[in-house]
């Protein structure tokens, strides 16, 4: 399990980072550019990782529904509202406002497709980034 977690802090740190730098070259681009090159490079890292450890054609890609593709382009919109975002309200505000977006989604989707659910828990987390959004909110 430890290994999980610090993995899933490891993402988190990359997204923040990610967002600077996508933010950074949309300032001398624009949202749509900078989110344009971020998934071109993305895609030939990942061509180029999946040609050397295989496995990039899954078998049977016409078996999966449709939706289950649209995770692509929300990525898209992802990147380039969190690069237009970064240059108005800052980092951080962008960042706790993703998180927060993203902590309510994941309770929800638990609450209706999870085996098991705890509400408590989620509810105290969701209060906790709705608060500190508020401090960063009064602090601006």
């Amino acid at each position: 399990m430890t290994i999980n977690v610090l993995l899933a802090i490891f993402a988190g740190i990359l997204v923040g980072v990610s967002r600077q730098l996508n933010g950074r070259l949309s300032l001398s681009t624009s949202p749509l550019v900078a989110s344009f090159w971020n998934h071109i490079v993305g895609f030939t890292a990942l061509t180029v990782l999946g040609l050397a450890i295989g496995g990039l054609v899954p078998e049977g890609p016409r078996n999966v529904p449709w939706f289950d593709y649209i995770g692509g382009p929300i990525g898209v919109v992802f990147v380039a509202a969190g690069s237009w975002l970064l240059l108005r309200i800052g980092a951080a505000n962008t960042a706790l406002l993703i998180v927060g977006g993203q902590m309510v989604s994941g309770v929800l989707l638990d609450w209706f497709l999870a085996d098991s659910f705890s509400p408590a828990p989620s509810a105290i987390g969701v209060a906790l980034i709705l608060g500190g959004m508020a401090l960063m909110h009064k602090r601006a």
